[in-house]
């Protein structure tokens, strides 16, 4: 192993650890949303197409809202846990809320836009709006 190799790790490291101190519930149940929403997003000529994993949301406690070519995704988690083990009881609640928003290179048409949620993962099919394609100016 390289010495660049360690530090790459080292550096990666850090942000993790960051993220899951600003959260500490985290730390205690891996079953509750991560600390931030992961996305993928992939594109064609006609829409954008997005995975954004939230295991335990309900869809009613999923927020998706457009602004031209910003997206945002919020989801409100919440999870009750009961434990007996003999004669004690153990009871864990957990309230949280995450947010992700990005930015694409096109506008969105929000009226054609679709968001579905199956098995955690919630899936967003975003159409690009007419004309609101990018375009190179000549320097004159």
């Amino acid at each position: 192993m390289n010495t660049l190799t360690r530090f790459d790790r080292i550096d990666n490291l850090f942000p993790e650890l960051f993220r899951r101190w600003a959260r500490p519930m985290q730390l205690i149940d891996e079953h509750t949303l991560p600390a931030d929403i992961r996305v993928d997003i992939s594109e064609n000529d006609k829409e954008y197409l997005v995975s954004a994993e939230l295991p335990g949301a309900k869809k009613e406690d999923i927020r998706v809202s457009i602004d031209g070519n910003y997206v945002s995704i919020a989801a409100e988690v919440k999870k009750e846990q009961e434990e007996t083990h003999g004669r004690s009881l153990v009871r864990e609640t957990y309230h949280g809320t995450v947010s992700r928003g990005f930015t694409l290179a096109s506008d969105v048409d929000d009226k054609a836009a679709v968001a579905k949620l199956d098995d955690g993962v919630l899936r967003l099919t975003l159409p690009k709006r007419e004309g609101s394609g990018s375009r190179t100016l000549k320097i004159q």
